[in-house]
């Protein structure tokens, strides 16, 4: 396994980083990173179809964020510069087959990191959460979301871990959900901080690498 540490300066800089995750999977190889990624919202597909999609924009640049769409996941998610995210991508022969297994694999390893923080967290999510989807992971609110792109030959499986910025990204997104006119409590939104657990960044990043890691891995700095 490929283990990619370290941060880049812009969003677009950062995605071209998980595009050669999923290059160096197709190759043969997995590859891991777990990071946090620049102060951003991404946007799923179904957000840029709503009617309220532009004011939802303009939203977010007035909380000094940048906006990008992604390619996986539901809604509109937060990154608030300290959010910590990972990207799993591994080889796959078939696009059609492994995908539940890849996200059980993961949202196990997601729970053990967060066990060793002090946190138990159940799989699921409260109402009004953001993003919300099938696989989440929550304790005093959501504080995993996952998502999974399948390429011809390789699998991203990406997780955002809410740490401890739980009140910043419910003032993003508050006004973000309500111009895309979709259900949002920020009572809904949790962290490892408001579950109780070691929410120091680097701790939180060194924990999931560990237990998202398997075998023997090179390390790439960048």
């Amino acid at each position: 396994m490929r283990l990619v540490r370290g941060r880049v300066g812009s969003v677009s800089a950062d995605r071209d980083v998980t595009r050669s995750l999923v290059e160096t999977a197709a190759a043969g190889e997995r590859c891991l990173r777990v990071w946090q990624p620049p102060k951003h919202v991404a946007f799923g597909r179904r957000d840029a179809n709503r009617e309220g999609y532009q004011r939802a924009r303009e939203a977010v640049a007035r909380r000094g964020y940048d906006s990008v769409e992604r390619s996986t996941g539901g809604h509109a998610v937060a990154f608030t510069g300290t959010t910590v995210a990972l990207a799993l991508a591994e080889p796959t022969d078939d696009a059609r087959t492994g995908i539940q297994d890849r996200y059980g694999r993961v949202l196990a390893a997601v729970s053990a990191a967060l066990a060793d923080l002090g946190v138990t967290a159940e799989e699921g999510e409260p109402e009004g959460a953001f993003c919300p989807g099938t696989h989440s992971l929550s304790a005093d609110g959501k504080l995993v979301g996952l998502a999974q792109r399948v390429h011809s030959e390789a699998a991203l499986t990406s997780a955002l871990v809410v740490v401890a910025d739980h009140r910043e990204i419910a003032d993003v997104l508050e006004p973000v959900y309500d111009a895309l006119a979709i259900r949002f409590e920020r009572e809904a939104v949790g962290s490892v901080a408001r579950a109780g657990g070691d929410a120091t960044p680097e701790t939180v990043v060194e924990t999931l690498e560990r237990h998202l890691s398997e075998g023997s891995t090179t390390v790439r700095e960048l």
